[in-house]
């Protein structure tokens, strides 16, 4: 099942709260966004989050736990109450239903009961699609599994083309440097945000993100690394839906890890752009990822693969590439190392420091693919589009089977075995 379901837990008990933790967050369709032991904090939480669910252990609360189901279903007519108990007696589950709660499960969590109720949320939450913000901005996040692939210059050159309002999210909370592609001093990050999340509005939100043109705005990593420390995945997902009710555009620039914060925005992601270059240890790296997103629950139609620094002096075709990773590569974006390091180093994104440049051009076929055409119009006197196909078909002939085809036979072998 696809991860789309986000569940609040409160259990006053510690053991039985990390039991309803560990089962619903090992379920594939569940992201476990908080657990708690104060019914007041699951509340006020779920009134800004707005999750899929809520799940409230009614041991050792008594009579007040089905007073916060009431509540809950009065104030949070679109979340679903399931209620959870090592007593199921009759009597207690008639109770907790008469109060509000839509479902009940019994503990210890059973996985065909787990799969039941989760099945029944699923369709409780379908029918509520209709209550949900009728605007909501188009996310994608810009990954990749092993450093040094590009991603944080393609994320910027991609929102640089968008001819929509965008966001570019600094997702690396330690050493983000976004600002210095796109030649900006944010004077707030994420980290403000977070911590005014209760009173933000859209003038407070729009404060403290940092414009670089009428159209993008970059929400900057934590300006002291420490204050990262401070961030939960919860927070992420908050500010996530935050900005995608404000700007038709979100592109995230994520570490180079799969550490909670980052599932947690890949989960509120509709795409992931998964950038490779052609060498064997990004090849092997990116298959490994691929796994681990099946293993979340991502269906391949959310992930999307390109290909950065690409040569004709690589021993490599895109069947090759395809066959290893079991996907279909997106795009190829040509070398261009000096257009690239003259980027950074005056903090232009290319497509205003290089409009010309071939990997400029292969960055906006790449764009038109991703978001339907609704992309600035390339400059006059840029590269005319070509087929990334055809980029291919020229050097097939040359290809012999050796180097890095070899190599990528050898790994197969190796992870075969």
């Amino acid at each position: 099942m696809k991860r789309n379901l986000t569940v609040l837990l409160l259990s006053r008990d510690a053991a039985d709260g990390r039991e309803m933790n560990r089962a619903f967050s090992s379920h594939s369709g569940v992201s476990v966004l908080m657990t708690s032991d104060d019914a007041e904090q699951l509340f006020t939480e779920t009134m800004r989050l707005r999750p899929s669910a809520v799940v409230i252990n009614l041991g050792h609360m008594g009579e007040p736990a089905l007073k916060l189901v009431q509540r809950m279903k009065t104030d949070c007519p679109t979340t679903a109450v399931i209620c959870a108990s090592r007593d199921s007696s009759p009597d207690l589950i008639l109770h907790s239903l008469r109060a509000g709660a839509r479902d009940f499960i019994r503990l210890p969590i059973s996985e065909e009961e787990l799969n039941t109720v989760v099945d029944r949320t699923v369709e409780f939450c379908a029918q509520n699609v209709a209550d949900e913000p009728k605007t909501r901005g188009k996310a994608i996040a810009v990954f990749s599994s092993k450093g040094g692939c590009g991603c944080s210059l393609i994320a910027t050159n991609l929102a640089l083309i968008q001819n929509t309002p965008t966001v570019l999210v600094d997702l690396n909370l330690q050493s983000g440097d976004l600002e210095l592609m796109l030649g900006v001093r944010p004077k707030f990050s994420l980290a403000d945000v977070v911590e005014n999340r209760d009173r933000l509005d859209d003038a407070l939100l729009a404060s403290y993100l940092t414009h670089h043109s009428q159209n993008v705005a970059l929400l900057a990593a934590p300006i002291k690394a420490e204050s990262a420390e401070d961030i939960e995945p919860k927070h992420i997902y908050e500010v996530m839906e935050l900005l995608r009710q404000r700007y038709q555009t979100v592109i995230v620039d994520t570490p180079h890890s799969f550490d909670a914060a980052t599932i947690s925005a890949l989960d509120n992601c509709d795409q992931i752009l998964v950038v490779l270059t052609l060498e064997i240890h990004a090849i092997r790296s990116t298959r490994r990822a691929l796994e681990i997103f099946d293993r979340l629950g991502y269906s391949r139609k959310k992930i999307r693969l390109v290909v950065n620094r690409w040569s004709k002096n690589v021993e490599l075709d895109q069947r090759q590439v395809e066959g290893f990773l079991g996907d279909r590569v997106l795009g190829f974006i040509q070398s261009d190392y000096r257009a690239a390091v003259n980027s950074i180093n005056l903090g232009q994104p290319m497509v205003l420091s290089a409009p010309t440049s071939k990997a400029t051009s292969d960055l906006r076929q790449i764009s038109a693919k991703l978001f339907d055409g609704k992309v600035e119009p390339a400059p006059a006197g840029s590269e005319s589009k070509r087929s990334f196909n055809s980029i291919f078909r020229r050097q097939a002939p040359q290809i012999e089977d050796f180097g890095l085809t070899a190599a990528l036979e050898r790994a197969n072998l190796g992870e075969a075995q």
